[in-house]
């Protein structure tokens, strides 16, 4: 297909190679398509390769630029290619490309029959009752303000006795997700999401819907109760979308409030758990540039990490921060004659703590995609009032990675991986694309697709291992009234940091059972609470607790895993654990969701959520892997979403899950 030779082209480009199999529908039918496990950024190298020639960064005359395309909904993309204006310059597209395209570049599942929405389903509830406050058992996102992860007894419901008798009350299935990712529990209903791109509001005890959102994008992040105003009765449901937009919904009838872009960058999204606090929600801002960059097109690279702090009632933007201090500029053409720019990265995948005491914001910030790399891999605090940066820690120093490069990874042979191959399931294979089957890297004979190669020279001499902090850090108290910070990087070497003298650091300890490369050993965070820290391990696949003083290890179990089977092979823990006095709960890779004692990590209960479930709604579902905000428990049970894919390479599934004991 020539895309040169249509000036008003949209956009034409297959997410994966072209599959087989699937007949041609009639215009307007979505056609099946088959859960596949993919990337979270699928597609892009396709797109650069093929269609930036009329689409990129200078679009050709009336043809739509790459991120004017990705402000539109998939229906809308979709129509255009299958019985719109595009239909005749998209025909030589499988139908499945199609929808990979549309769901691609729109950000979210295809529902053009509105699947998804509660109007689709049979089990709306009778009657809505208010959500008036939240004084009762709540799980706030991503817990507390501290993000402890602590539950206490009285809003957990739960003994270990308890736990021991839990079994499976009711289950949710999502329609055309493949992703799960955080549960927010609060006025009785619980809030959750999925990749599908709808947000939805069910009661807890039965699991009927209240109200379904659908959002522009994918909700990626946790949602956060908060009132729309201090002082205020209406309670909000807070979120954002991997499209960079923050929302804020009625949470008793789901009604949208505002809806406010963070950041213009094409490529920024909100994936970590954005926090309300006194009429502010802080909303952490994060991209996928650094894969977005592997196309020799591609200009590298310009975005810069940020803290947004969002006007509660307005949804007007208050103050922003940027993690990276410079704004970007060009330090040369490559040789490929393309700009190469900096600095740039260092964008905030985690739940930010809101120290109430002090008024300040501690979070982790990720890897710099072009050099100078010199606040990466940091914990960061701020001023929670105006934004001013007090000071920051970086754990790992010249950590610049992305996508077209090889990682170089401490204590491996190599750089990562042969040229071209991508970021392996662990990070063992360059960039992070190898392990979901599209092409990309540095355009070697080993996997390197289509096009050019990528241009050496965008390439720092020692790239960085990519071992930034993913994993939400903690706020914990010490015996003496002090607070610390708790933080671990990707590659599991835990510290802690005392806010009240600047970040100072008062320990540190690896705990590392493996180098995991950029994939980690501490993905979405550890839990904490008395004199013990507790973290989940992917490549240690096991759970550890270590002593909150000394940084000491208490003990360390590992996972016992099926040993056969499709779910044998996805080991280790990449959600974060929660906590309860009693139980710890862990969600692993395999699909098992486990409780043990915090004492010693002897088992109290398990249940195989990799399994199929009649839903309460209707809707077929699965489980599959377990990530991102793992389980929640509050007000006698406890919750989980089943299918987690991630740049761990773990399994999908549609499902929500709710125990309670059976007597």
């Amino acid at each position: 297909m020539d895309m040169r030779s249509n000036r008003r082209l949209i956009v034409l480009v297959a997410m994966l190679a072209p599959a087989s199999g699937f007949a041609q529908n009639p215009p307007g039918r979505v056609p099946p398509v088959p859960q596949v496990r993919r990337s979270e950024s699928t597609g892009v190298n396709l797109f650069k390769n093929n269609c930036t020639t009329c689409h990129g960064d200078t679009p050709v005359e009336h043809a739509p630029s790459e991120s004017t395309i990705k402000t539109m909904s998939p229906e809308r993309i979709w129509e255009a290619i299958t019985t719109g204006v595009m239909a005749n310059n998209a025909k030589a597209l499988s139908d499945t490309d199609k929808v990979l395209l549309a769901e691609y570049m729109g950000g979210r599942k295809l529902d053009t029959s509105e699947a998804g929405a509660m109007k689709s389903m049979p089990n709306a509830c009778p009657s809505h009752t208010l959500v008036k406050d939240l004084t009762g058992p709540v799980w706030n996102g991503w817990g507390d303000l501290s993000n402890t992860r602590f539950q206490p007894a009285e809003a957990a419901g739960l003994t270990a006795g308890k736990v021991s008798r839990l079994e499976l009350k009711w289950s949710f299935g999502f329609p055309g997700a493949t992703a799960m990712y955080g549960v927010t529990v609060a006025g009785g209903r619980v809030f959750v999401a999925s990749d599908a791109g709808y947000v939805y509001s069910l009661d807890a005890k039965t699991g009927c819907v209240h109200w379904s959102y659908k959002a522009g994008a994918v909700v990626r992040s946790n949602i956060t109760m908060g009132p729309l105003k201090p002082g205020s009765n209406k309670i909000v449901a807070y979120f954002g979308d991997i499209r960079g937009n923050a929302y804020a919904l009625d949470a008793s009838s789901g009604e949208l409030i505002w809806k406010t872009l963070t950041d213009g960058h094409p490529l920024a999204r909100v994936t970590g758990n954005p926090r309300y606090f006194d009429g502010k929600l802080y909303v952490p801002l994060a991209s996928l540039e650094e894969d977005e960059s592997r196309s020799p097109a591609y200009i590298c690279c310009t975005f810069r990490g940020a803290m947004v702090a969002v006007n509660s009632e307005t949804g007007k933007i208050a103050w922003k921060t940027y993690t990276t201090l410079e704004p970007p500029k060009v330090y040369k053409k490559n040789s490929a004659g393309v700009d190469y720019m900096g600095p740039s990265g260092a964008g905030v995948w985690t739940a930010p703590i809101v120290d109430t005491k002090r008024r300040e914001l501690y979070f982790g910030t990720g890897n710099s995609f072009s050099e100078p790399a010199t606040t990466s891999d940091s914990i960061m605090a701020l001023n929670a009032d105006t934004g001013k940066m007090l000071w920051y820690k970086q754990a790992n120093s010249g950590d610049v990675w992305h996508g077209g490069c090889q990682q170089t990874i401490p204590g491996r042979s190599g750089r990562g991986g042969p040229p071209g191959g991508g970021r392996g399931a662990f990070g063992a294979s360059g960039g992070r694309g190898g392990a979901f089957g599209f092409s990309g890297g540095q355009g070697g004979p080993a996997g390197a697709g289509r096009g050019p190669a990528y241009p050496a020279d965008n390439c720092v001499e020692k790239t960085g291992p990519d071992w930034d902090y993913s994993a939400s850090p903690n706020l914990a108290t010490l015996p003496d009234g002090r607070s610390v910070i708790v933080a671990s990087p990707k590659q599991a070497v835990v510290r802690t940091y005392d806010p009240a003298r600047g970040g100072e650091e008062i320990w540190r300890q690896d705990i590392a059972r493996g180098i995991g490369g950029g994939a980690g050993e501490t993905v979405f965070g550890g839990a904490v609470h008395g004199n013990t820290i507790y973290y989940g391990l992917q490549l240690g696949n096991g759970i550890i607790a270590m002593d909150l003083l000394t940084g000491v290890e208490k003990w360390f179990k590992p996972l016992q895993q099926p040993a056969d089977g499709p779910m044998a092979s996805h080991k280790g823990i990449v959600a974060a654990v929660t906590l309860i006095p009693g139980a710890l709960f862990a969600g692993g890779m395999d699909g098992i969701l486990r409780a043990v004692q915090p004492e010693n990590g002897n088992p109290i209960w398990e249940f195989n959520t990799a399994q199929e479930f009649k839903t309460v709604n209707g809707v077929p579902a699965k489980g599959g892997s377990i990530g991102a905000g793992g389980p929640t428990v509050a007000d006698g049970m406890v919750f989980v979403g089943s299918g987690y894919v991630g740049f761990q390479n773990g399994v999908p599934g549609n499902v929500l899950l709710a125990f309670a004991p059976a007597w």
